[in-house]
This record gives structure tokens, C-alpha cells and sequence, in this order.
């Protein structure tokens, strides 16, 4: 595949080269760069994640050296093991490099409206659960980190207190009210 220069008309079409690039006037592909929008805490998090992973590069060299010394490279499960696990870490450190790379730092806003890395403190009933609103690459439900590409994101971004919202679940709508903003 050609990246640059005129692209056959099959490829010109391809969804996958939509998504990554745009076309100049001459159908010429120009690539775009994702950019990413992360909080400072998200960023050492990523650092800190990069440092051990390429901390562990050693440990899978003298793995890789070790299993290449039980002989047939064909049929050998720790050699295999090991270049995978080579594969997997190499992978992540690219992606975390690239994120880094192109990240724009979320800066915390204390305006009268939701934005990204706002704290949303919502209620609905007699129960209330507070939000911090992230970008997609911070993102974990598990400590109340919700993404603004999803679907509760999505609603809550540019409401106010007071203010109501109703998110779709997999089991039924619910209404929640803006409480308080941080």
C-alpha cells in the first residue's frame, strides 16, 4: 500500500484510510495524528507505565537468549512465550509513546458548566455518585473515571447544576440531576 502519491480508486474508498487520513485536492493521502487529551495525573501515570516497561526489555532479551539455547527454535513454547511477550511490551510502549507524544493536558475547569476533567456530582433518588469526566484514553469506570466519547459523557458535557440528564442503559433509562461541580 502506497501511503503517499495517487491511490487506486479501491483505496481511495477504504474505511481504514478515512479514519487515518485525510485526502489534499490531488487525492494524495496526508496523514493525521490523533491527538489526545489527558489529565497531568493520566500523563505520570503513562510515564511511569513506560519507564517500567522498558525496564523489563532486559528481562525479555535474557528470556528470549535462554530459550533460543534449549535448541529447535520450531518447536520451542518458551522461545514462542517469550517473543510474544517481547511483541505485547513493544506494542504498549509504542502506543504509550505515541499517546505521550501527541497528548494535550486537560486542564481542569471551575466554570459553571460540564468539561473535560470536571468532578460531576450526580443524583438520582437517594443515590448519588460523583464522576470525574476524562478523555478516552484515561478512562476507568472502576474509579469513576468516564470518558466524553461515552454515552454518559457524551450527555453530560456543557450541562450546568441543576440540570437533568437521562442516559441510556442496557437496563432502562435513568434520569440523573447535576448536584454540584468541581
Amino acid at each position: 500500500i502506497r501511503l503517499a502519491g495517487m491511490l487506486p480508486k479501491t483505496l481511495y474508498m477504504s474505511s481504514f484510510i478515512y479514519k487515518y487520513a485525510i485526502y489534499s485536492t490531488h487525492r494524495r493521502i496526508i496523514i493525521m495524528k490523533k491527538a489526545y487529551q489527558i489529565t497531568e495525573d493520566g500523563r505520570a501515570a503513562l510515564e511511569q507505565e513506560l519507564d517500567e516497561l522498558k525496564g523489563r526489555r532486559g528481562d525479555i532479551a535474557e528470556k528470549i537468549a535462554a530459550a533460543r539455547d534449549f535448541g529447535d527454535l520450531s518447536e520451542n513454547a518458551e522461545y514462542d512465550a517469550a517473543r510474544e511477550e517481547q511483541g505485547l511490551v513493544e506494542t504498549r510502549i509504542a502506543e504509550i509513546e505515541d499517546i505521550l507524544q501527541n497528548a494535550s493536558i486537560i486542564q481542569a475547569t471551575a466554570g459553571s458548566t460540564v468539561g473535560l476533567g470536571s468532578r460531576v456530582e450526580l443524583k438520582t433518588g437517594d443515590k448519588t455518585v460523583v464522576y470525574s469526566l476524562v478523555g478516552p484514553v484515561e478512562a476507568d469506570p472502576l474509579a469513576v473515571k468516564i470518558s466524553n466519547e461515552a454515552p454518559i459523557g457524551l450527555q453530560l458535557m456543557g450541562k450546568s447544576v441543576g440540570d437533568r440528564v437521562t442516559i441510556s442503559t442496557p437496563k432502562g433509562d435513568t434520569t440523573y440531576e447535576i448536584v454540584s461541580l468541581a
